[in-house]
């Protein structure tokens, strides 16, 4: 039944690390809304090499497809992202936690874009699905911040675990709590599911 929702085995971090980098980062940086976008924010980790201009904007978001309205036709949003251009880690975050996490993930994953997203609290991203697989690290969450993959709905807790969602699918992710749900999520480029 949750077999969209694979928790890895053998990989952990540090919650407690996680949060500090958290901290330290949005310090720096502060969340992106993409242009405008409400309800979202997001911090990238990683850009193509020497643009920082990939960190931003449209780019925090990326191609999706969603069906809009009761027709059900699919419709496709936003820009296409080259992935794989995104090798190079933010030099402003090298000091942070984040730096080992990133360095963790790249020897195990074949990793795309690297972000911190924020969903707002009593919000909810739109019915869509994505182009690759995510890994998600909850960083900060509350019991009512729940991702639903098609019918199947599962609270990821933020206690330093990795997961990788089926984003192939038709998903979304709501915050029904009264605080910020927060996670490290990356695009995973050679994830198959079963």
């Amino acid at each position: 039944m949750f077999n969209d929702f694979q928790k890895q085995k053998g990989i952990k971090f540090d919650i407690i690390k996680l949060r500090q980098a958290l901290k330290q980062v949005v310090g720096k940086s502060g969340f992106d809304d993409a242009e405008g976008t409400k309800h979202f924010g997001a911090i990238s980790l990683n850009q193509i090499p020497g643009d920082p201009e990939s960190t931003k904007g449209k780019n925090v978001r990326g191609v999706f497809w969603t069906k809009p309205d009761s027709s059900g036709k699919e419709v496709l949003r936003d820009k296409n992202i080259n992935e794989e251009a995104y090798t190079e880690f933010v030099k402003e975050f090298e000091n942070t936690y984040f730096k080992k996490v990133y360095n963790t993930l790249s020897e195990k994953f074949k990793l795309g874009r690297v972000r911190i997203l924020l969903k707002e609290p009593r919000s909810t991203l739109s019915w869509h699905r994505d182009p690759e697989p995510r890994l998600h690290i909850p960083i900060i969450t509350n019991p009512g911040s729940i991702m639903v993959i098609e019918n199947v709905a599962k609270h990821l807790p933020a206690d330093g675990s990795v997961w990788i969602t089926n984003n192939t699918k038709y998903h979304n992710a709501f915050n029904g709590g009264e605080e910020c749900r927060v996670h490290l999520v990356a695009c995973v480029l050679n994830y198959k599911f079963n």
